[in-house]
């Protein structure tokens, strides 16, 4: 009995064990499958799903600097005035839009007045001393008058010139009519007039404000002729040529890329160790605002690399993920996660680094793989 009872209990101790072990080979062969995505061959089509294999692309080398958008000092106008004076006309505010010659302020100053008196007396004395002079002059040439008397006569008409051609220069610069002058119209106010075409970026007097020579009354840029000035620091600049291609983007305004062209590469380091990089801008319809901040690459070379479309790529917890083709059923699709690393991006393509683990020949799958992702 007691022996039929030791078979009936090792009976039961073995089927135990091979039920244990059958049990954690179950568990090994769904653990394994619990870390595949699975998807059906009916969702994969219902859902657009494609497949995309690594490729051979070429990649642009790019140095990365940024900047701002600047504009030539030729094309852009400090309006001051050569005299001091109280604002009586200030009609323009910021945005307006001038051309050359257009009409800005008007300046009031007895001192104005002051100055062309000076210019008419010094005129009329110029007159008289111009006649002394070709006076001397005969008399000299006759021996009439001493060398003396005549260089005398020659020295007061030299310096009268000079004080009435100088006082001239002045009521030009201040925009005042020598005609009008001349023909008895004095006046205590001028004008100051656009030197360039361009828009009204700044105003710092109001109506009845006191300007000194050293004001800045008026700001006037002409934004037609903006350009891209770019740092680039010392350790890249050997990279950087005339003609090299500039993509870059207004980060605080628009995702959107734009296109310049290296005009000029500096020659002086400046104290933050960058030399400053000037490009021309492709596209002149686009309305850039002086000022702007740049994110640019300067593309200085170009290499081959393996790389997948980067719409196959998705993160993942920090990491670049993609999903290979593990197993394909009559009815469904293996998933299996990568993880990749890359060095560059263009055109819809992301660059693999050379210790990719990814084999030539993988199906990797192109468009789904973010929602397919967290599953």
């Amino acid at each position: 009995m007691k022996r039929i009872q030791n078979k009936i209990i090792i009976g039961l101790i073995t089927l135990l064990a091979f039920g244990c072990s059958d049990t954690k080979n179950k568990a090994s062969v769904n653990t394994e499958i619990d870390h595949r995505i699975k998807i059906s061959k009916n969702q994969f089509a219902e859902n657009g799903m494609t497949f995309t294999q690594m490729e051979t692309k070429t990649f642009p080398v790019k140095v990365k600097v940024n900047g701002m958008i600047h504009v030539p000092p030729e094309h852009k106008a400090d309006i001051s005035s050569p005299m001091g004076g109280y604002i009586r006309k200030a009609p323009l505010i910021e945005g307006d839009i001038v051309k050359k010659g257009t009409f800005l302020v008007t300046l009031e100053n007895p001192e104005f007045v002051t100055l062309q008196q000076n210019y008419m007396e010094s005129k009329a004395q110029l007159s008289y001393l111009k006649a002394e002079y070709e006076r001397h002059k005969i008399m000299r040439d006759e021996n009439v008058i001493s060398e003396k008397s005549f260089i005398k006569a020659q020295s007061d008409y030299n310096s009268i010139k000079a004080k009435y051609n100088g006082l001239k220069k002045q009521l030009q610069l201040l925009n005042i009519s020598i005609g009008a002058l001349e023909s008895g119209k004095m006046t205590s106010t001028v004008n100051m007039y656009s030197p360039i075409n361009g828009s009204v970026t700044k105003v710092n007097v109001n109506k009845g404000s006191y300007v000194s020579p050293a004001t800045s009354i008026l700001e006037i840029v002409d934004n037609t002729h903006i350009h891209v000035e770019l740092s680039v620091f010392e350790k890249d600049i050997l990279k950087i040529k005339k003609g090299q291609k500039i993509t870059f983007s207004i980060p605080e305004a628009s995702k959107q890329t734009y296109e310049a062209q290296v005009h000029l590469v500096g020659t002086m380091i400046e104290d933050n160790r960058t030399i400053k990089v000037h490009g021309h801008l492709l596209d002149d319809t686009v309305r850039f605002l002086p000022g702007m901040f740049v994110d640019a690459d300067i593309i200085t070379d170009a290499k081959s690399s393996k790389a997948i479309l980067s719409n196959a790529i998705v993160e993942e917890d920090g990491k670049q993920i993609v999903l290979v083709l593990d197993e394909e059923t009559k009815t469904d699709y293996y998933f299996t996660k990568k993880k990749i690393e890359i060095d560059n991006v263009s055109n819809g393509y992301s660059s693999l680094k050379q210790h990719t683990i990814l084999k030539q020949g993988d199906k990797i799958l192109n468009d789904g793989a973010f929602g397919l992702i967290g599953i």
